[in-house]
C-alpha cells in the first residue's frame, strides 16, 4: 500500500512572478490594512503544534485558502462559519488590503493571513491539521513554458495530502479549459485524493456554501464557464492498477 512520504515533499521553490502591488490602495483599504494586519498576520516561525490554537477556543476546524485574491470568498466563509479558523495566503498586497477592509466591515476575526508565498505557508504547517482547502481560480499560466509555475502540481498535492485530515475536502475552481484538464489529470491520478462528483452538475455548479468571487463573475461575463471540483482526502492511499 502506498504511504505518505516520511519527510515533507520538496515543493518546487520557484520565484513568484509579477508585481506585489497593483493599483494604489484606496484610503479605507490602507487604513484597514494598517489596523488589522498586525493583529491577523501569521508568524510562520511561531506556529503552534495545533494551529487552531491561533483562534482561541472558538475554532472547531481549520480551513486554508491558497491565493484568496480580492478576499470575497474568504470573508464570506469567515462570516458564515464563526466556529472555523481560516488561514488565507495571498502574495498581492491589494488582495490583502481588500480582505482586511471586508473583515473590518463584517467584524469577523476568525481569520489569519500569510502575506507572501503560499508554498512557505505549506512548508510551515503541521501534518494533519487541515479540514478543508480552497484553491479558487489560480493563475493558469497558459503558455506551455510557464506550466511549471502552476500551483496545482504533484509536489503541492503531495504536501496537501500530508496536511489534510482523512475525509478533508479540497475545492478547486478554474475557468481555463487547459488548466481544467491539467488539474483533473493530476488529481485523479493522485493516490490520496478522490474526485467526489457523481454527475456533471456536481462540477458545473457551485453549491450554496461556495460564494462567487469577482474573478468568477468576470469570467462568466466574458463567456468562460468555470468548473467547481471537490476532492476528498482518502483515509488510505489508492493502490496502483
Amino acid at each position: 500500500m502506498a504511504s505518505l512520504p516520511a519527510q515533507k515533499p520538496e515543493v518546487a521553490r520557484k520565484p513568484l512572478y509579477g508585481r506585489r502591488k497593483g493599483r494604489p490602495l484606496r484610503p479605507a483599504q490602507r487604513a484597514a490594512l494598517e489596523r488589522l494586519l498586525p493583529e491577523l498576520e501569521l508568524d510562520l516561525g511561531r506556529l503552534p503544534a495545533d494551529p487552531k490554537a491561533l483562534f482561541g477556543e472558538q475554532a472547531d476546524a481549520l480551513w486554508l485558502e491558497i491565493g484568496f485574491g480580492g478576499g470575497e470568498h474568504l470573508a464570506w466563509q469567515a462570516q458564515q462559519n464563526p466556529e472555523v479558523g481560516i488561514i488565507g495566503a495571498e502574495f498581492y498586497i491589494n488582495g490583502v488590503a481588500s480582505l482586511m477592509k471586508q473583515l473590518e466591515d463584517s467584524g469577523a476575526r476568525n481569520v489569519r493571513v500569510h502575506e507572501g508565498d503560499a508554498l512557505d505557508l505549506l512548508a510551515a504547517l503541521p501534518a494533519g491539521c487541515l479540514d478543508r482547502v480552497f484553491i479558487l481560480f489560480p493563475d493558469p499560466w497558459p503558455k506551455t513554458r510557464h506550466h511549471k509555475r502552476r500551483i496545482v502540481a504533484r509536489p503541492v498535492l503531495d504536501r496537501l495530502a500530508q496536511l489534510m485530515k482523512p475525509g478533508a475536502e479540497l475545492r478547486i475552481a478554474t475557468d481555463d479549459p487547459s488548466y481544467r484538464e491539467w488539474i483533473l489529470e493530476r488529481v485523479t491520478d493522485h493516490p490520496w485524493f478522490d474526485w467526489t462528483a457523481a454527475g456533471p452538475d456536481d462540477w458545473r455548479q457551485r453549491s450554496a456554501d461556495w460564494p462567487a468571487t469577482r474573478y468568477e463573475k468576470k469570467a462568466l461575463k466574458a463567456g468562460r464557464k468555470p468548473v467547481y471540483l471537490r476532492l476528498s482526502r482518502r483515509a488510505a492511499a489508492r493502490e496502483k492498477a
